[in-house]
């Protein structure tokens, strides 16, 4: 390889949050391991209620498994580098290990959109379908769609990352973001980006916009399907029913969307401030979305209620047995 296009960086440092002050950065560490934590509890929670009770062994269960184990996967893969910069200043990260995190972040990224994609389907079957329902959406065919959106998205992360990792890197090795991606990486190299920006594009907006567009299509097949019913009470237990995967699947998509609709009319942000939405897309949802299953979700609210119960039950009982 030529000198001029021979790699010179080994490692990368991670910038985190440009703007934050030294005096700060301890907090910033606490409130992103508190966030990991609450995210690894209650996600571990829902693996565990389903494992445990097999009411729950239903398809649109087996569908909250998949997003609570993708969940916890990106979690780890982006937090603890970035908590342990602020608590230990260790931001450093080295040539392939960024490129390893790289292919996890969008590869977890793309399998949390084709599992939004089949809870759509799987309310979209379940009202607009619902006599053909169990037919069609068997626990067996609910596997076999699992296992189809964690392998179909491995060629196209893999891709960005044979693509991206030969290009030279001889500048600056700050990324400016708490975790390596496609964009923080190659705007590094020191060649022209438009011939690896604009394939991660078209990847990226097929892998959002695909499974958006069809979940658009689903809901409006809903809502249409819902106006049909005249008893309102029947209406309101209908969209229920749809309420914990729409909640959840707006907290994945509409920060997404802003913020590609304003980097494409002109709306800019400071660097801080586009780190600081990023990080609120990618992070909250994987914390908030158990509390919204156990909150919202029927069998489930049920089942961990039944849990607390039996372990409050006995402890009530041996205290009584100690007064006595």
């Amino acid at each position: 390889m030529p000198e001029e296009n021979r790699s010179t960086v080994t490692e990368f440092i991670l910038s985190g949050f440009p703007g934050l002050q030294p005096k700060y950065q301890g907090l910033a560490a606490s409130v992103l391991f508190l966030v990991y934590f609450l995210t690894l509890i209650g996600n571990v929670t829902v693996i565990f209620l389903f494992a445990t009770d097999r009411r729950l062994h239903k398809p649109m269960y087996y569908i909250i498994l998949n997003l609570s184990a993708c969940d916890i996967l990106f979690s780890t893969t982006t937090l603890p580098k970035i908590i342990a910069k602020y608590w230990f200043q260790s931001g450093t990260i080295s040539f392939t290990a960024c490129f390893v995190q790289m292919y996890f972040v969008h590869y977890l990224a793309s399998v949390n959109s084709c599992v939004l994609f089949l809870m759509a389907l799987d309310r979209y079957l379940a009202i607009c379908h619902s006599l053909r329902y169990s037919l069609i959406l068997k626990n067996s065919t609910i596997l076999i769609l699992s296992i189809t959106a964690w392998v179909v998205p491995k060629a196209g992360a893999l891709m960005l990352v044979i693509r991206a990792y030969p290009l030279p890197y001889c500048a600056s090795n700050i990324i400016n973001h708490c975790y390596c991606d496609h964009i923080g990486i190659t705007t590094l190299a020191c060649t022209d980006r438009a011939a690896y920006s604009v394939p991660a594009l078209v990847y990226a907006m097929v892998i959002l916009l695909g499974p958006l567009a069809f979940i658009i299509f689903s809901y409006c097949c809903i809502i249409t399907a819902v106006l049909k019913v005249t008893n309102i009470q029947s209406r309101l237990k209908t969209l229920s029913t749809c309420s914990t995967q729409l909640i959840i699947i707006l907290l994945y998509y509409v920060p997404r969307c802003f913020v590609y609709l304003a980097s494409n009319v002109g709306i800019t942000f400071s660097a801080d401030i586009r780190i600081v939405i990023i990080m609120l897309y990618s992070l909250l949802p994987p914390m908030i979305n158990p509390l919204i299953y156990c909150l919202r979700a029927k069998d489930m609210r049920e089942s961990l209620q039944k849990r607390i119960k039996r372990k409050t039950i006995p402890q009530k009982a041996q205290v009584s047995s100690i007064t006595d």
